[in-house]
C-alpha cells in the first residue's frame, strides 16, 4: 500500500479545468489516451448491477467530459487501481452511489451494457474490473471504470454536470499516445501482453458460421499460450458490421465464436470450460461501417484473456 500510496502522490498537470475530475490525483505513470468534451450532452450513470437484460442507470444532461489513461504498471489489481481515486470522492463534495466488482457487476454483460470508450484508447479486461457511481446532488456524476491486465491497467472517468461548467472552453481532441511497453515485455505473445487480440487471419463463408480450414496462425498461437498456463481462461467474442438487424448480428456473432470454440477444443486439444464464446454483434465496432474497409474490419472474433494471476 506504500508503494501505491507514492505512485498517487503527482496529479494530472496542464490540463484546463473543464470539470471537477481534473482534481483527481492520478498516477504519475498515467498516459491520457483520449479525451471529449461536449457542452451539451447526456450520459447514463449506473445504479445497480446487470440484471433482467439491463442496468440500471440514472441519466443526466449537461456537459460530459469522457477520458481515459493507460498504465504501464503491471500486477496491480483493479482495487488497488480504484481505491485512491474513490478515497478523493468525498472532498470533492460526490457521494459513492454505487460500486461493484467484475463478477458482482454482471462480467460480460455489464461491460456492453455501459458507455466504455473504444479500443485501444481504453480496454476493459472482462474478469477484472472494478466500476463505480459517485453523485453530487442531482445534477453532477462522476464514474470511474478500472480494468487490469498482466501488463498495464486502464482508466475511465466520465463527469457530467452543469452545462455552464465547460460551455467556453474549447473541445480537446486526442491527447497522447500510449507510452512504451517495457522491453521485457516483447518477447510475450500479444495476448498476455495486452489481455485481448484480433484473430484476424480467420475466414468464415460469406453469412455463414463455418469456420474455413485453415489452418490458422492466430489459433496456433493462441493454443500454444493456452497449452503453456494449464490455469489461463479466455472469452472469444463474435463481432459484427451493421448490416442487418441486432438480433441476428448477436447470434451470428455468438455462433460463430462457438465455431471457433469448437475447432480449439476439437483440433488443438483445449479443454471447453477454459473456452466462453459470446457475440455482440455490431455493439462494439472498431472502424466506420460507413465503408467497406470498415465493414471488413469490424467482422473480426477476439480473444480476451479472464484471468491474468501468476
Amino acid at each position: 500500500m506504500r508503494r501505491l500510496t507514492a505512485l498517487f502522490a503527482v496529479g494530472i498537470c496542464g490540463l484546463p479545468h473543464v470539470a471537477p475530475a481534473d482534481d483527481l490525483i492520478m498516477l504519475p505513470s498515467a498516459q491520457m489516451t483520449v479525451e471529449r468534451a461536449t457542452p451539451l450532452d447526456s450520459f447514463a450513470a449506473p445504479q445497480a448491477v446487470f440484471s433482467d437484460g439491463d442496468v440500471p442507470a440514472v441519466t443526466l444532461e449537461g456537459a460530459v467530459t469522457r477520458r481515459a489513461w493507460r498504465i504501464d504498471s503491471g500486477g496491480l489489481s483493479p482495487l488497488e487501481v480504484m481505491a485512491p481515486l474513490r478515497s478523493q470522492l468525498a472532498a470533492l463534495g460526490y457521494d459513492v452511489a454505487f460500486e461493484c466488482s467484475s463478477t458482482e457487476c454482471g462480467g460480460f454483460d455489464f461491460r456492453f451494457a455501459v458507455e466504455v470508450l473504444p479500443g485501444p484508447n481504453m480496454y476493459v479486461n472482462i474478469g477484472s474490473y472494478r466500476y463505480l457511481t459517485a453523485l453530487k446532488g442531482d445534477s453532477e456524476a462522476l464514474t470511474i471504470l478500472a480494468s487490469t491486465t498482466s501488463a498495464s491497467a486502464y482508466v475511465q472517468i466520465i463527469h457530467v454536470g452543469p452545462a455552464e461548467a465547460v460551455a467556453a472552453q474549447p473541445q480537446r481532441p486526442v491527447a497522447r499516445a500510449p507510452a512504451a511497453r517495457p522491453e521485457v515485455e516483447e518477447t510475450q505473445p500479444d495476448l498476455l501482453k495486452n489481455g485481448f487480440q484480433v484473430l484476424s487471419d480467420l475466414e468464415f463463408d460469406t453469412g455463414s458460421t463455418r469456420l474455413g480450414p485453415g489452418a490458422f496462425a492466430s489459433l496456433d498461437a493462441l493454443a500454444d499460450v493456452l497449452r503453456a498456463d494449464p490455469d489461463l481462461r479466455v472469452a472469444l467474442v463474435g463481432h459484427t458490421d451493421t448490416v442487418g438487424g441486432l438480433a441476428p448480428n448477436i447470434a451470428l456473432s455468438r455462433a460463430r465464436a462457438e465455431a471457433v470454440r469448437a475447432r480449439l477444443v476439437e483440433d488443438y486439444g483445449i479443454a471447453v470450460e477454459r473456452l466462453d464464446a459470446e457475440g455482440m454483434g455490431y455493439l462494439a465496432p472498431v472502424a466506420s461501417n460507413r465503408t467497406p474497409e470498415g465493414r471488413e474490419q469490424n467482422r473480426r472474433v477476439e480473444v480476451i484473456l479472464l484471468n491474468t494471476e501468476g
